[in-house]
């Protein structure tokens, strides 16, 4: 049979829900301490609902003309559209590096039920 399958309701839910709001953002720390410092700060001040830290990357990339390799923890961070630029403004003061790194990438889909925590967690309070 030809045709296109169609998707049950939960499953647009999930597609709409993750394109819309979510953004994973990727942030690497020097160190375990800095990491867990700046996800507290992170979630304290709601900027971001969870941080999920990932310890041992290596990172290896161009810095001022030079080749560099370093040890770094990978940094998880889930937040909203809504709530990016204010991450974005916030982050470089709670982090140690000169030019910290912040990349955030859409989600296609998610967990309804998780993609509304995410958004509740990380709206202001007033």
């Amino acid at each position: 049979m030809g045709g296109r399958r169609g998707l049950s309701r939960g499953q647009a839910a999930s597609r709409t829900l993750g394109r819309m709001d979510l953004l994973l953002c990727f942030c690497t720390c020097p160190d375990h301490a800095s990491a867990e410092r700046l996800a507290s700060a992170l979630v304290e001040e709601r900027l971001v609902a969870c941080a999920t830290l990932l310890p041992a990357a290596r990172s290896i990339y161009r810095w001022q003309g030079a080749i560099e390799q370093a040890d770094e923890v990978l940094v998880l961070l889930k937040t909203t559209r809504a709530r990016y630029l204010a991450l974005e403004a916030r982050l470089p003061a709670l982090h140690p590096y000169e030019l910290p790194e912040l990349v955030a990438v859409e989600s296609a889909a998610g967990l309804p039920a998780y993609l509304q925590w995410v958004t509740a967690e990380t709206r202001p309070l007033d």
